[in-house]
């Protein structure tokens, strides 16, 4: 699916909304394992429908509701979870901090709720279309609002059929969120220039995981991957 360039002012707030959901079709289907594989694990862990439905309504993050879930037990180790949800999140820093330059038409205040609304694949896709421009308010609605509450009935969804779906990794569901990010990382490749970000965070996340207790390698590969990406940067030959 190609995406154009940037959301254009003159289609109109209902076109954009429309052209952002449309772009993230691939992505609503994609998030259904997943989903489900989080709402199984969590009625596991004895979850309701509708606390599993807060907890996604409110956190509406993968990465930290997999991680919380599985920190779960009696007694609850909140200082734990806290740690561990809160250090792979950091990662929105640097993704908020590039897509900022997008998002000069959201005013003051719309850029706070265009960041709770951030997820991994909202941002891969809404750094696509900008491509050096801006989006509109309305086109990350489109982008962000469908993914929203796609994660929210899934997962919720997984929670209901949590019984029925017994060892969900026979299925392949386990393998849902890398295939998800092989996915965003080939939207990205720009060729052989996109070679040494990619290396340096696979090798920087791998050494991490062997050496480093915890979730410490999300941070470790994406501080490799920019600093690669700083290193192998060239500015375009002027014209």
């Amino acid at each position: 699916m190609s995406i154009e360039p940037v959301a254009s002012p003159s289609r109109g707030a209902a076109r954009d909304f429309a052209l952002g959901a449309y772009h993230m079709l691939p992505m609503l289907v994609g998030m259904v394992p997943f989903g489900l594989l989080l709402g199984a694990l969590a009625a596991d862990k004895g979850y309701s429908p509708l606390a599993m439905a807060l907890m996604s309504a409110t956190v509406f993050a993968g990465s930290s509701q997999f991680i919380a879930i599985g920190l779960w037990q009696e007694p609850l180790p909140v200082l734990a979870i806290i740690l561990a949800t809160a250090l792979v999140n950091l990662r929105h820093v640097p993704m908020s901090a590039a897509l900022a330059p997008s998002l000069g038409r959201f005013g003051h205040r719309l850029p706070f709720a265009a960041l709770f609304l951030l997820a991994d694949e909202i941002w891969a896709v809404a750094m696509r279309a900008a491509q050096g421009g801006s989006i509109g308010p309305a086109y990350y609605a489109g982008l962000a609002i469908p993914f929203y509450f796609n994660w929210i009935f899934w997962t919720v969804l997984g929670t209901v059929a949590g019984g029925v779906i017994a060892r969900p990794e026979r299925y392949g569901f386990d393998f849902a969120f890398t295939a998800v990010f092989i996915v965003l990382i080939r939207g990205f490749w720009r060729g052989r220039r996109s070679l040494p970000p990619v290396l340096a965070s696979i090798a920087g996340a791998l050494l991490a995981h062997q050496f480093l207790p915890g979730v410490w390698y999300i941070l470790v590969g994406t501080a490799a991957g920019m600093l690669a990406a700083a290193v192998a940067w060239r500015p375009p030959h002027a014209h």
